[in-house]
């Protein structure tokens, strides 16, 4: 969730209304209000309204909430006569490109924060940080057009911003903030991304750093927007939802000349939506002319189109839009939710808890009532750390991964004392003791059941320990069980017994092998146990 500043001054500019109208009224079209200061209000909104990720946007969408201008915002574009080239050796490293010209910008200490702050909250929303888009803003009265998209030697040297001398771009990714913060997105291509002008000046070394030289200032004009990525998409929203708040501001949009198009458009897209299916997942009674009214009022362009249809064009910022379901959302917000009839279900059921949530509440009230801390492992896992670590032989009916994305996530797990040891690895170099247990879902034969499983570490953890507490916890779940001497290589011998419930082995406690220890690279005796939970009386059976 990003949380957005809204300095009251700037907003009441913008939006034509006062500061109290404006509180009182953002939390309808989707936000929370999470402070409220002398001279600004911080403002919560969800990720997947971008749009609303600066007081330039959120002023354009309370205009047509609080009805003071409705209709679709209009943003036109003029050729630039500025153009972009590509290398085609950036097509395997970072191979998107948008751009655009922003003129007669007027900044001051609110609206420069403004859009520095919107830049980096797009970096993290749409640009998933900096990986899939960064964002480039420049001073545009200090480089000479065109401009050149360049794979680079990663020895060329500039001033990086913030910086007063020249390092080349590998030292920037070992010194400089920003190249530290995103080295990873590029550190391994063998050569790097790089915007230059037509006199070999740097302005961007994307996704990392801009340039010293074409810093932005209060006394800056005109500025030149760079959005590289490997995501056309996002790409071209990053520069819509700049451009339109620049123009909300202000400023006029010019488009450049990238591969022989003109971008960016600003042109909105064309949807047909249906009255009816609005009306029936809302409980509104909605006409064609009133739905066009709601939408309005959310900055879409609307006209009927007969009775049951609509003809709705949707700004180029808003990226949020992919079903109709999306625009009856608007339709809803604007319509007002407090004014929708609640209507109980034609069903009516009374909900009780599911025995096996029963069952595993409980064990993890024991379980933390011995002192021990609830862990949650990941429910894909890998042969080695389920089996091989644990000298165990593989258990009949592993469910694979059939397109797993890393060696590390090719199974799905069938034991959960392995994924405590994996724990026990990561806390390695905490304090001691360390306690811990987890009760989950585990996966055999295609078929899901119950255990649960618990690890204590420190120098005194032994066979008596694991006895004692697996005890106490069988005990308090009023499982009745028999030991019998074991034979699982994860434990010591003469130092482990299985749990037979029944007649049937359950479970398992001990001391861990001095084997598995290494294997977990860990340098404390474990005393460790685990059963299934289908043995918990009232439990489903097994």
């Amino acid at each position: 969730m990003a949380v957005i500043t809204l300095p009251y001054k700037y907003l009441e500019r913008l939006t034509r209304t006062d500061r109290k109208t404006i509180i009182e009224k953002v939390p309808l079209i989707g936000s929370d209000v999470e402070r409220i200061e002398e001279d600004h209000v911080d403002v919560e909104f969800f990720p997947d309204r971008p749009d609303l990720f600066s007081p330039e946007g959120v002023a354009r969408a309370m205009r047509g909430y609080l009805g003071i201008e409705t209709g679709l915002p209009e943003y036109p574009v003029k050729p630039s006569g500025i153009r972009f080239t590509i290398d085609p050796q950036l097509a395997a490293i970072r191979p998107v490109l948008g751009a655009a010209v922003i003129r007669g910008v007027k900044f001051d200490d609110e609206s420069i924060q403004s859009i520095m702050s919107l830049q980096e909250s797009l970096h993290w929303a749409v640009g998933r940080g900096r990986s899939k888009v960064a964002i480039g803003i420049h001073d545009m009265d200090t480089v000479k057009p065109p401009f050149h998209y360049i794979a680079s030697r990663r020895s060329r040297g500039f001033v990086p911003l913030d910086f007063t001398g020249k390092m080349t771009m590998e030292e920037i990714l070992e010194k400089h903030p920003k190249g530290r913060d995103y080295a990873k997105i590029v550190k391994d291509f063998p050569l790097f991304p790089l915007i230059v002008d037509d006199d070999d000046h740097v302005l961007s070394f994307p996704p990392i750093i801009n340039g010293e030289r074409t810093r932005v200032t209060i006394d800056t004009k005109n500025i030149l927007l760079d959005t590289t990525g490997i995501d056309k998409r996002a790409v071209s929203v990053a520069v819509n939802i700049i451009c339109t708040a620049m123009a909300e501001a202000g400023a006029t949009i010019e488009s450049v000349e990238i591969g022989g198009v003109q971008t960016p458009t600003l042109a909105p897209a064309e949807r047909v939506i249906s009255v009816s299916e609005c009306s029936r997942l809302l409980g509104a009674d909605l006409t064609s002319e009133s739905m066009c009214g709601y939408l309005k009022m959310m900055r879409f362009g609307a006209e009927p189109a007969g009775a049951d249809k609509v003809t709705v064009q949707v700004p180029c910022y808003r990226a949020d839009i992919m079903h109709d379901w999306d625009l009856f959302e608007d339709v809803a917000i604007a319509y007002g939710y407090d004014k929708l009839e609640s209507v109980p279900p034609k069903t009516f059921t009374v909900g009780k808890p599911h025995p096996v949530q029963v069952g595993m509440a409980l064990a993890r009230q024991v379980f933390s009532g011995l002192g021990y801390l609830e862990v949650m492992p990941f429910t894909l896992t890998n042969k080695d750390v389920l089996y091989k670590r644990m000298q165990r032989t593989e258990t009949p009916g592993v469910l694979h991964v059939m397109h797993p994305i890393s060696i590390e996530n090719t199974v799905v797990r069938t034991e959960l004392l392995p994924l405590l040891m994996e724990f026990l690895t990561i806390n390695r170099h905490r304090e001691l003791p360390q306690r811990l247990f987890t009760v989950g879902d585990v996966v055999v034969d295609c078929k899901t059941h119950q255990q649960a499983s618990g690890v204590s570490t420190h120098p005194e953890a032994d066979f008596s320990e694991a006895y004692a507490t697996a005890d106490a916890v069988l005990h308090e779940l009023s499982i009745e069980y028999m030991v019998k001497e074991s034979a699982d290589p994860a434990f010591i011998e003469g130092r482990r017994g299985d749990i037979i419930v029944n007649g049937k082995k359950v479970g398992v406690f001990g001391e861990i092998h001095p084997a598995v220890l290494v294997a977990f690279e860990l340098e404390h005796p474990v005393a460790a146990f685990e059963f299934d939970l289908r043995a918990v009386p009232g439990y489903p059976a097994l």
